[in-house]
């Protein structure tokens, strides 16, 4: 199965990323492509978390809460963007152009690749090796773990969002650093015209 976009990780970055890529679909620039996410979510720190804290989730919202509802919502509101569920990326390869995606199901290529994984150094995505470093913004003693960018941007086509791109393990941090890489992409797709999307009360 072939996409324009395949995001790897269902937590808040890659959800966002989802979210944002998925709501431009009226765009002619955005309407053909092929978006893809793998929604796995069981080592997502959002399992645990607990939101009185965050602009907009009334207090007391959980993260468990949070990850189904975001399912749901990609769903309902823009069911043209492929839920790929219990399957788990074991490794990402290019070649001709493309990103070669293997799962432990299932192979998939891809133009642009989204790595939204969690920063703990069990993320052990065979080809991703030579970008992990120590995480910048945490506690060493914590052994977590980044992927060397410059913007999001690993390589060319190749992005990572959220806690693994180097931000703070804060929910807002995360979801925004997925909607920045969303909004990177769609304008690459828009010509390199800088590119969001709103939605405004009628």
């Amino acid at each position: 199965m072939q996409f324009d976009v395949f995001i790897i990780g269902g937590g808040a970055a890659g959800m966002s990323c989802a979210l944002v890529l998925g709501s431009a679909k009226n765009k002619a620039f955005a309407k053909d492509k092929r978006i893809g996410i793998v929604t796995h979510q069981k080592a997502s720190h959002l399992q645990t978390a607990l939101f009185n804290n965050v602009l907009g989730l009334p207090p007391g919202t959980t993260g468990a809460s949070i990850l189904e509802g975001g399912k749901a919502q990609l769903s309902s509101l823009y069911p043209h963007v492929d839920q790929i569920e219990k399957e788990k990326v074991m490794s990402i390869a290019k070649a001709d152009g493309f990103f070669e995606i293997k799962t432990n199901k299932n192979s998939y290529t891809s133009k642009i690749v989204v790595v939204a994984v969690g920063y703990t150094n069990l993320m052990r995505i065979k080809g991703l090796e030579q970008y992990v470093e120590p995480h910048p913004r945490d506690n060493i003693e914590k052994e977590r773990i980044w992927l060397k960018n410059i913007d999001h941007l690993i390589e060319e086509n190749l992005y990572v969002a959220g806690t693994l791109a180097g931000w703070r393990s804060q929910f807002s941090i995360a979801s925004g650093s997925g909607a920045h890489v969303a909004t990177d992409i769609l304008t690459l797709w828009n010509g390199g015209k800088h590119t969001k999307v709103h939605d405004k009360v009628e």
